[in-house]
């Protein structure tokens, strides 16, 4: 892991094409601003781990197979 210092309205590039911005320092909270192109998906990270448990527990109920099927 890559730990960097920022302060208010500094940013880090990621890519080329991602831009991470501190946009407000308040206690002991961050806000980010976060510049990507569409097609890169953002999730907060507990969002993330709830979509891929939720695709995992498709697979395992047969929604694989079920795709499959669907696909020929």
């Amino acid at each position: 892991m890559l730990a960097l210092s920022r302060k208010k309205n500094e940013a880090l590039i990621i890519n080329n094409n991602v831009e991470i911005t501190v946009l407000e320092v308040k206690g002991d909270q961050v806000k980010l601003g976060i510049s990507a192109p569409r097609e890169v998906p953002v999730y907060r990270k507990e969002v993330y781990l709830q979509i891929q448990e939720a695709n995992q527990a498709a697979v395992d109920a047969g929604g694989l197979d079920a795709l499959k099927n669907l696909m020929g």
